[in-house]
């Protein structure tokens, strides 16, 4: 391993028992915790997440950036810090070298938790719902960095689609044009990250995680680089309908424009006007879908790992052999 790299990373014990045994992984960000859910909820949620990896079988990896380090995998005293941190910054790829040179605690968005997948050779990430392209886009050019990411990183992401803040269509067009591959799981329209149905029809129908992992195993496989987008439809039980999130939302981005709120502070803000207009309706669903979507990760993960083992390829830190 680069000696450049390694000196920057602080690995559980845990997890270099799981790169060394070829187990399967599943990294998770820790934005969900620092600027998603409020303290002392997002602790809870987080040992949540971790847990419902390893019940199905796989070693979660929650990413941070503590001390002048890429920590790979939290210890319960630097869960608290990120969870409980009065100062801690979104980390995107522009921000990732600095808040490591100025020894910043930082929270890994999609795109930062990418950047790190690709150093440890991490082939699968859970989230909740990725970045993609706002609406009005044309008036503000604002278009979240993950897409980029996601086009770059040969990993798949496992989200409850695209916010529901956002342009869905611009945001699956725009993954097109990056080449990134979408499908749904289970379902045969794009889910609105809180809703099942947004409408719109999904690139593609994906019935069985193992389908997946074995199309990973071989884009890689002939060094075809690059991510997939597995969308993943909130559980029926907790769904909050489209009709009901629109309203909510517009009023949201209303007061968001008010105020003057934009670039990397919209969507914390955002979400935290939805949670209030909708009496915490949309924090018990975000908690939900991440769950779900931890748990379809895992499997993926499982499945990836055999397929990877079965046909080698050479990558990051040899998490895959």
């Amino acid at each position: 391993m680069n000696p450049n790299i390694s000196r920057y990373l602080k690995i559980t014990p845990e997890l270099q028992e799981a790169v060394k045994n070829q187990q399967p992984i599943v990294a998770l960000e820790s934005t969900i915790i620092a600027h998603g859910l409020p303290y002392p909820e997002n602790v809870r949620v987080a040992t949540l997440l971790e847990q419902t990896i390893r019940d199905e079988g796989a070693i979660p990896a929650t990413l941070a950036l503590l001390d002048g380090l890429i920590h790979v995998g939290l210890e319960p005293e630097e869960l608290e810090s990120i969870a409980s941190g009065k100062a801690v910054e979104k980390v995107s790829r522009r921000d990732f070298a600095r808040v490591l040179a100025t020894n910043t605690m930082g929270a890994t968005t999609v795109s930062a938790t990418l950047m790190v997948c690709q150093l440890m050779g991490i082939r699968v990430f859970a989230t909740g719902g990725i970045g993609g392209v706002h609406r009005q886009v044309e008036k503000s050019w604002d278009i979240s960095a993950d897409l980029q990411e996601i086009a770059r990183t040969d990993a798949t992401v496992v989200a409850a689609g695209v916010k529901s803040i956002l342009d869905i269509p611009k945001t699956l067009e725009a993954l097109e044009t990056l080449g990134v591959p979408v499908a749904t799981y289970q379902a045969d329209q794009v889910p609105a990250f809180y809703s099942r149905q947004s409408g719109i029809k999904s690139p593609r129908r994906l019935d069985e995680v193992k389908d997946l992992a074995r199309e990973m195993a071989l884009k890689w496989g002939l060094g075809i680089h690059g991510g997939f987008l597995l969308n993943c439809p909130i559980p029926e039980a907790h769904e909050i309908p489209m009709s009901t999130m629109e309203p909510l939302i517009e009023v949201a981005m209303k007061k968001a424009k008010e105020q003057g709120i934009e670039g990397k502070e919209t969507t914390p803000f955002l979400l935290k006007e939805l949670r209030e207009q909708s009496a915490g309706l949309t924090l018990e669903a975000n908690i939900k879908l991440a769950q779900n979507n931890s748990a379809i990760a895992s499997k993926l993960a499982t499945f990836l790992n055999l397929c990877m083992v079965n046909h080698p390829v050479r990558h990051g830190l040899g998490l895959f052999y």
